[in-house]
This record gives C-alpha cells, sequence and structure tokens, in this order.
C-alpha cells in the first residue's frame, strides 16, 4: 500500500485547526487505523520534535516544528528510506557516469531487499524513458544510457520532484550540484533580461536554475557535449546577443565555461520561461489577432470585460511564449498553481476557456501550471477593473471639531485600503445613524448594543479599532456574496437531480450519471455532456479540496440547472478526492448567473466545518435544502 504520510501532513498543513481522524481517513482513502500508524511514523520520524499534536478532538499540525524538521532533513546525511529517495539516489548514482553497476551492491548500499530494488528500478526505467534515456540491464549489471540531453532532463525532473514537496530553496540545490552562488547570478541574470527589455517571470527562474546548476556541474564533470535541447533553439540572431552576455555570467560565477549548445539551451529556456519582451513590435499580428478573437469570444461567453488594449499585448506576448514551451517539451511549474483555483474559481474558469483556444489554434497542450500563469494575466486584468458592486460605502458620523473628520477619515482610508469607500462624513454629534443608505456607519460617538453595521472608534483610531472596521467590511461583503448564491441557487436546485452517496468509479462515471438525469428531464442533450467531459479532461473541476464543479464551456443548455451528487465517502477527481459534486448546466439566458453560481457555489463549499455539517446531516434533499441554506445565512 502506498504510503499517503506526505498527502497526510500537506491535508493537516491546510486546516485551521484539529481534523479528526475519521475525516483524514476519507481524505486518504485509507482506515482510521492507518491514519493512526502515520502519525506514530511521523512523529517517530520528526522525534523529538512534535511535528503533529493528537487530542480526542483528532491531529493538528505545529507549524514551526514541521519547518524546523523539513529544514533538519534537507542538511541530514545518510541513506535513503522512502521510495522516492531511493528513486532520486539511484537516478543519481547510475548517471554520475557511464559505467554499469551491480545490482548487489545497490542494495546494500540502499540496505534494501532485491525485491525492493527491482521495484525502485522500474521506477527509474520509466522517468528515463519519459526524459529520451534507458535503463539497460545485463544480468546482475545496470546502467542508464542516452544522449547527454536527455539525462540533464532526466536530473531535473528528480530533482524537480523533490523541490515540489516544499519551497524552493537555492540553498539546496547549491548542495545538491557543487555549485557556487546561485542567488548572485539569479540578481545578475534579472538585471541583464530587464536591461534586454523583458518582463521577468521569478516561478519560471527557478527552473532555469536548476538547469543551470545540472549543466555546470555535469560540464564540468563530462565535458562540453551539446544537449539534445539546444536543437530547439530559436535562430541565432533571436538569442546571439543573449548568449554572448551569458557567457561571462557562468564564468565569472561558477569557474565553467558552457559549450555553444548550452548557452543556446539557457538563452531558449530565458526567453520562453522567464522573459516576456514588453515592446509592441514584438507581437505579430497574427498572433494578436488569434489572441483577441479567442478574448472576444471569452468575452460573450462569461460576460466580463476584457476588452482592452494593453492586457491583449501582454497576452499575446505571454501566448507566444507559451506556445514555444510547449512545443520544446519545456515545462515551467507554478506554485501558486492550487491556491489560485480554490481562491479564484472564475478567474481560473476563465483562463480553462483560453487555454483551450489556444491548444486548439496552435495544435498543443497546456498543463494545469500553464493555465495558472494565464489565470495570473486574467485575474490582474479583472483587479485592475473591479467592479463597483464589489464595492464597501460607509457614512462617517462624528462630533464637529477642527480638523477631526480628516484625522479620523484619513487614518480608516489608509488601514483599510479601496475596499472600503466613505459616501458620507457627518460632523454633528446629534446626527442620526439610521437610515443613511450606506453599507456602514463608523462613528466616535459611543453607542450601547450597536448593530453589526455600526463601528465605534476613537478619534484617534487604534489598530484593535481599525481591524474591526476591516472585518465589519469583510463581513458585509461575505453576506452580499452569501446573499446573491441563495437567491440564485436556490431556484436550480431539484430533488430530481439530488443523488446520495453515488456509485462511480472515477470523474466520468459521475458526470454521466449526473449527465443522463438531465438528460432525462430535457435540461441538456449528449452533446453538452460530451462538453463538460471534455471540459474535465483539460483541467480537474475539482475547486476545493470537498467539491468538484463539472460544467461544459459552451452555455448550450435548455434550461440552468444543477445535479447534485453529496457522498460522505470521498470520490477519487483529478489528483485528490470530493465530497460534492455540482454538474452545473448553463443556458445561453443564464449566462448573467454563471459569475453568481458558479463563484459563490465554490465559496459555500470552500470551508471544512460548513461542509461536515452538510455531510453529516439528513440525506433527503429536504432536510439538505434546509441545512445548505442555513450554512449559508450562518
Amino acid at each position: 500500500m502506498a504510503d499517503k504520510t506526505p498527502q497526510l501532513l500537506d491535508y493537516l498543513s491546510r486546516a485551521d485547526g484539529w481534523v479528526g481522524a475519521s475525516e483524514l481517513a476519507e481524505r486518504l482513502g485509507v482506515s482510521t487505523r492507518t491514519v493512526r500508524s502515520y502519525v506514530t511514523a511521523i512523529k517517530s520520524a520528526a522525534a523529538p520534535l512534535e511535528v503533529v499534536a493528537s487530542s480526542t478532538s483528532g491531529y493538528r499540525l505545529n507549524r514551526d516544528a514541521y519547518a524546523r524538521h523539513l529544514s533538519d532533513s534537507a542538511h541530514r546525511s545518510g541513506s535513503p528510506e522512502k521510495p522516492r529517495e531511493r528513486v532520486a539516489f539511484l537516478v543519481s548514482t547510475l548517471t554520475e557516469s557511464a559505467a554499469e553497476h551491480e545490482v548487489h551492491a545497490l542494495a546494500d548500499r540502499l540496505f534494501v531487499s532485491l525485491s525492493t530494488l527491482e521495484s525502485d528500478l522500474r521506477r527509474v526505467r520509466s522517468l528515463a524513458r519519459e526524459a529520451g534515456a534507458d535503463l539497460l540491464r545485463s544480468g546482475d549489471r545496470v546502467r542508464i544510457t542516452g544522449d547527454e540531453g536527455a539525462l540533464r532532463r532526466l536530473i531535473s525532473r528528480i530533482f524537480r520532484e523533490e523541490s515540489a514537496r516544499g519551497m524552493f530553496d537555492l540553498r539546496q540545490v547549491e548542495e545538491a550540484f557543487a555549485v557556487g552562488d546561485l542567488s548572485a547570478f539569479k540578481t545578475d541574470v534579472i538585471a541583464l533580461l530587464e536591461e534586454s527589455g523583458y518582463a521577468v517571470n521569478d516561478f519560471g527562474l527557478d527552473g532555469v536554475l536548476v538547469h543551470t546548476a545540472i549543466a555546470v556541474e555535469r560540464t564540468r564533470r563530462r565535458g562540453a557535449e551539446p544537449t539534445a535541447d539546444a536543437a530547439h533553439a530559436p535562430p541565432a540572431r533571436a538569442t546571439a546577443e543573449l548568449e554572448g552576455a551569458l557567457a561571462p555570467l557562468v564564468a565569472r560565477h561558477f569557474g565553467a565555461a558552457l559549450p555553444d549548445g548550452e548557452l543556446a539551451s539557457l538563452a531558449l529556456l530565458l526567453v520562453t520561461r522567464v522573459g516576456t519582451r514588453q515592446r509592441a513590435e514584438e507581437a505579430a499580428a497574427a498572433d494578436r489577432a488569434t489572441v483577441a478573437r479567442i478574448l472576444g469570444e471569452a468575452q460573450r461567453e462569461y460576460l466580463v470585460d476584457l476588452d482592452d488594449e494593453e492586457f491583449l499585448l501582454r497576452l499575446t506576448l505571454h501566448v507566444r511564449n507559451l506556445v514555444t514551451r510547449a512545443r520544446a517539451g519545456i515545462a515551467t511549474r507554478n506554485p501558486l498553481a492550487r491556491s489560485i483555483k480554490t481562491s479564484y474559481p472564475l478567474t481560473y474558469e476563465l483562463a480553462v476557456y483560453l487555454a483551450s483556444g489556444v491548444q486548439q489554434e496552435y495544435a498543443i497542450a497546456i498543463s494545469d501550471d500553464e493555465i495558472a500563469f494565464l489565470a495570473l494575466h486574467v485575474g490582474s486584468h479583472l483587479e485592475r477593473h473591479a467592479r463597483p458592486e464589489d464595492e464597501v460605502t460607509a457614512a462617517l458620523v462624528l462630533p464637529g471639531y477642527h480638523d477631526l473628520a480628516d484625522v479620523v477619515r484619513g487614518r480608516i482610508e489608509a488601514a483599510v485600503g479601496s475596499e472600503l469607500r466613505i459616501v458620507q462624513v457627518l460632523p454633528r454629534s446629534d446626527a442620526p445613524i439610521d437610515g443613511l443608505g450606506t453599507d456602514l456607519v463608523i462613528t466616535t460617538l459611543p453607542r450601547l448594543g450597536a448593530p453589526d453595521a455600526v463601528v465605534v472608534v476613537s478619534p484617534f483610531p487604534t489598530a484593535t479599532e481599525l481591524d474591526a472596521v476591516r472585518a465589519a467590511v469583510a463581513r458585509v461583503r461575505r453576506h452580499r456574496r452569501r446573499g446573491r448564491i441563495k437567491d440564485e441557487l436556490l431556484r436550480y436546485l431539484d430533488e430530481r437531480l439530488y443523488v446520495r452517496d453515488i456509485a462511480a468509479d472515477d470523474e466520468a462515471g459521475v458526470i454521466r450519471v449526473l449527465g443522463q438525469r438531465m438528460i432525462a428531464l430535457g435540461h441538456i442533450d449528449e452533446a453538452y455532456l460530451e462538453g463538460a467531459l471534455e471540459r474535465e479532461r483539460l483541467s480537474s473541476t475539482a475547486f476545493t479540496e470537498t467539491l468538484a464543479v463539472p460544467h461544459s464551456m459552451a452555455m448550450t443548455a435548455e434550461r440552468t440547472a444543477i445535479a447534485l451528487a453529496v457522498n460522505k465517502s470521498p470520490i477519487p477527481w483529478g489528483d485528490g478526492r470530493v465530497n460534492v459534486v455540482a454538474f452545473v448546466a448553463f443556458s445561453a439566458e443564464g449566462r448573467a448567473a454563471f459569475q453568481t453560481v458558479f463563484e459563490q457555489f465554490v465559496d459555500v463549499f470552500a470551508d471544512r466545518a460548513d461542509v461536515q455539517r452538510l455531510l453529516h446531516g439528513p440525506a433527503d434533499f429536504g432536510a439538505f435544502v434546509e441545512r445548505l441554506v442555513a450554512v449559508i445565512d450562518s
């Protein structure tokens, strides 16, 4: 059985408080006894640090202790213990030279049986073939073969998988590949790109630093042999200047002279993963027209304003780099992918729509990481053009005294920012605080039993009082969001589209069961159902740890409706497991409701405690709806 302690730690790291053993068991797909075994193993490995605390309420992660444990583990010497650690060790050992290695000796070095080693070698062979290399076996001896480019891709893959389990740490790269100061090299590379007219993507730069470290270390050891990746380099005139500037940087920081093929490969990575040209002439007319068409289609489907020349230019330049990366097989990890998808589901959905158009137009495949980068562009644009209805208004009521009103207003606006707009200032001690027509009233006049919409502050608001203002703003916005979903959502639920503890093996099975119910009622046709399955193949619709919202990107349903499956035992979905599946069908007339229903539905099911209340309540439809309304109103 697979060791799921990493998933357990990851789940605890994102929980606010105690998590029960049964909830962890459901989430991991194991028994509560296995959960206890995982926790015991974690405590033993981290002793004397108490990484996981236990109580009658369940388990909770001690984040400070966990951070210290990870730091200690990164610098601790010793034999690899876990399968992934052994695979990393084998790749490193077998790629150090072209010589063969004896399997019994490898098993002895890892302190494992031959059968365990054989299992690890099968994983190594699979990874090697994906990178363009191979693991060859001759009797009791093994070796990895392949050109230098394939071997470096394999090493880079292993290191990226390891670093993906935590924050990227330059010191780990420096120690792993025995290179010099990568931080100083990074600083100079950023300066070089900016001087050359590029906007820098820091997320992509981390991967390029790993590539550079591998290239330097292996060039020192094995000499100057060009990588296969250099074959994907653009014409010399496009990167020659950058290559010429990189050569002395590498020599100065690492004391190594990379061959021409390596410099071409490094320059390609920088201009596709890291740097985006900022000059308008770099956006070819054909690419600009293509992206403009896809944006226009997205505007019509989702009723959002994406019509902006600067946004079009930036997105076109990004798409050009994205296409180049995809065609060259260059992967870039986005550590914000999960948080973007969970916190900004509509923005992510818009990015999926754009990615679908780009995929079809350029005949490429786009990963979830690349979709998240598109979402960053879309989210940045939407944030700059935030809708007025998201704004909270307030009236300021206080006694008239010199410049007191200006002082109080200035402190509040500086603390809360653009989320609050003070539209009235009433500098009178007898001013009313009722019926002012604003979301909030902020006053310096003492009030006994003030309602939630009234916040009392002192003439010189303290930090605690400013926190209270911020909390009131958040409360108004959340109430507004919840009010919208309550009005819209309940219109689209139907007892005939409600399934409890659905029996299906995977995402497609659940979607088909719910879709067939909609087809039977005439809400959708087979084409819409196939569209929902195609959308799921583009990127998982699991937007939180408990909720998936499958749907078609084409709003062609006969009427807007929601088919709901609620399971106490989680359903495998993408890379995770969910308890609630809401198959949403939108009609053309339902476009206006899309943003409200889609984004706010995700908001309701993002709270673990709320979801548990729904899962463990009465199973019949009427009682579920009543409990859902109570959760929305709470």
